[in-house]
């Protein structure tokens, strides 16, 4: 600790605890406090609206987001069982080792925008971006060298040889997808932290109506096969990005933002950067490599294929039900960092409360959903009656845990708004793995409750998690919030006494946590 104190220079600990003057010395007319309802109703429901404002497009587009995996998914399973079960087990590999990454590093340079935004600093938002889209290129390389050696990898491991082959060429030719995700993901942060929401729907359902036709043309049409399947993904989400870049270009968003501009801005403030990212992709990976292991446990229980085919169902139907609290997650996390950047501790903290209020919302209406359509929605997906009653039995289960998943993956808005992914990281690292991991082993393979046991293990990591989560937000000390968002975006430090700053107080966070 005494190490990292030193860092700080002298007048650091009076910017880490003075209000910061050059907000009102900068600040417009148009900056000015705005008028709040005179009632705390009011203005919860005030704060409310504008969290939804943001979630709502961000729900649809991800809705629309699923629909093309299911295109896909039903188009590997037009080419046969060899192609579906090659395809399913690539997006899982790729989904563990390259997609979770890129997505948890870009999340680094959420509360970076998003305070920029509320302290109406919009210059720092064009070099974050191209920050952030270096750093997801460089990751790409060791991803790309990883996803070349895939198919020795999956021998490795037992995997049937010709699964093993048709992942190997999904794998491969969804390469240059990874380069697509880092302009994807940092684009969307830089649109979502100005609330600029609904270009990225619009921009979701064209390429969501591309993809049918797409796949349809490259796997049938030109006879690409399961490679078709990939490159159909590749071609919307390149058009994703031209779409994107067309209305940051024409909207004129780009002019306050110097999104445009390339200068050598973008090689200063990593530190920042990387004290962010590098938490964040933590946090992401540790929750998306718990479904994983959960599928790989399901091989070993008393009826192995029964158990793996009802947990992808209920996987898919947990990723469905994932994009209505991730969309205000992301709505909260934008809201938060925006009052905070524009020094606003007590309407951060509305909007903190709002949300987990909203989450816990979204937690009972997830378990009203599993509880109606428990019968129902397992024969959609097959026709299989012990799979079907496998996933019916377990479904209010899944619900149970949306109760905690949902205010959780919430606070983790706040967090990341905030700028405290590290707090973040460490919640799911005891949650999945110092609770649920252990219920989940112990109740399916000691007890004999066998795949029931599994989910108890999944409901013991979620509820440890949302207590860990509710304890962080309800300690939050908002005064100190502010001063550190200030730290992060503030005009008068310099950038490296930024950075040695930031490591101060992220560090002094963790502790006082």
């Amino acid at each position: 600790m005494e190490q990292i104190m030193s860092l700080d220079e002298p007048n650091l600990n009076q910017h880490l605890i003075t209000p910061k003057p050059w907000i009102q010395k900068n600040a417009s007319p148009k900056e000015a406090p705005l008028l709040e309802p005179r009632t705390e109703v009011a203005q919860l429901m005030v704060e409310a609206k504008r969290i939804l404002e943001i979630a709502s497009p961000m729900a649809l587009a991800g809705l629309l987001l699923y629909s093309r995996s299911l295109v896909s998914m039903i188009f590997l399973g037009r080419l046969g069982r060899l192609p579906l079960a090659g395809g399913a087990l690539a997006i899982g590999f790729a989904n563990i080792t390259g997609y979770s990454v890129l997505s948890g590093l870009a999340m680094g340079m959420e509360p970076l925008c998003g305070q920029a935004v509320g302290a109406r600093r919009l210059a720092l938002l064009g070099p974050a971006l191209h920050r952030a889209i270096l750093l997801l290129l460089a990751a790409s390389l060791p991803i790309t060298a990883l996803w070349f050696t895939m198919r020795h990898i999956l021998l490795l491991c037992g995997q049937d040889p010709d699964i093993a082959a048709a992942a190997y060429d999904f794998v491969l030719a969804s390469i240059p997808d990874l380069l697509l995700q880092s302009f994807i993901h940092p684009i969307r942060i830089f649109l979502r932290s100005q609330s600029i929401t609904l270009p990225l729907t619009y921009a979701a359902a064209a390429v969501a109506l591309l993809h049918l036709p797409l796949n349809y043309a490259l796997v049938f049409y030109l006879r690409f096969g399961i490679r078709g399947v990939a490159l159909a993904s590749i071609c919307t989400n390149l058009i994703f990005i031209l779409l994107l870049l067309l209305y940051i270009y024409f909207s004129g968003v780009h002019r306050q933002t110097a999104v445009l501009d390339i200068s050598t801005d973008c090689f200063k403030g990593w530190g920042s950067m990387l004290n962010l990212a590098i938490p964040s992709a933590i946090s992401v990976c540790l929750e998306w490599w718990w479904y994983e292991i959960m599928v790989l446990l399901c091989g070993l229980l008393l009826d192995p294929k029964s158990a793996v085919a009802s947990m992808g169902i209920l996987i898919q139907t947990t990723s469905l039900i994932y994009t209505f609290p991730s969309s205000l997650s992301f709505g909260v996390s934008t809201r938060v960092a925006n009052e905070l950047g524009a020094y606003r501790p007590a309407r951060a903290r509305r909007a903190a409360t709002v949300g987990l209020a909203c989450g816990f919302i979204l937690g009972m209406l997830a378990l009203a959903f599993t509880v109606v359509v428990r019968h129902a929605w397992a024969q959609m997906f097959t026709p299989d009656a012990a799979i079907a009653a496998l996933t019916s039995a377990v479904l209010p289960m899944v619900g149970a845990c949306e109760l905690g998943n949902c205010p959780q993956t919430t606070g983790c808005g706040v967090l990341r708004g905030s700028a405290r992914p590290r707090a973040g990281a460490n919640i799911n690292l005891g949650s999945f793995y110092a609770v649920g991991m252990p219920v989940a082993v112990a109740l399916a393979f000691w007890a004999g409750w066998d795949f029931s046991g599994l989910w108890f293990g999944m409901l013991a990591a979620q509820s440890a998690c949302v207590v860990l989560m509710l304890l962080v937000v309800l300690r939050t000390d908002w005064e100190l919030q502010a001063q550190r968002a200030q730290l992060l975006v503030g005009g008068q430090l310099d950038a490296a006494a930024t950075d040695k700053a930031i490591v101060v107080v992220i560090v002094l966070e963790d502790n006082n946590s």
